[in-house]
């Protein structure tokens, strides 16, 4: 029976739990996830986990922050003035903006902090410095 290898295109089912248990993600209810392994398309410790599995094939793999979203970084917090927000936006702890960087690059934000001039820009992604595990079922290797 064939096993993945780099390069194959593969469809999977997979359920992604935190170390407390509740879900940040899962293919139940929809079509499973398909990807080209080893490319990059997902984060390297799915990647790595797929490599061997036949079709049929379940297993649970915990995946450790540097192998997933990497640790959060302060270089991603920034510091913003409340004067540059328009006038009918008002700022929130949890709300999630998008900005863009002088290359035009947009990115996703989060306002974790307000004070009397600024508000904290979080730009890490959500699930940086967390270890993550997933079930993950291979479906099909295309």
């Amino acid at each position: 029976m064939t096993q993945v290898k780099n390069g194959d295109n593969v469809r999977v089912h997979y359920h992604g739990k935190l170390n407390d248990g509740s879900t940040f993600d899962s293919s139940e209810g929809r079509a499973p996830l398909e990807f080209k392994v080893g490319i990059g398309q997902v984060i390297k410790g799915f990647d790595d986990a797929l490599e061997g599995m036949k079709v049929g094939d379940k297993k649970t793999v915990v995946i450790p922050a540097e192998n997933a979203y990497g640790q959060s970084s302060m270089e991603n917090v920034i510091e913003y003035p409340l004067e540059n927000f328009p006038e009918d936006m008002k700022p929130e702890i949890g709300l999630e903006l998008h900005m863009s960087d002088n290359e035009g690059n947009n990115f996703p934000v989060v306002i974790t902090a307000i004070n009397e001039t600024s508000v904290v820009l979080d730009a890490n992604h959500p699930l940086a410095g967390k270890e993550l595990t997933f079930d993950i079922e291979l479906v099909e290797i295309l």
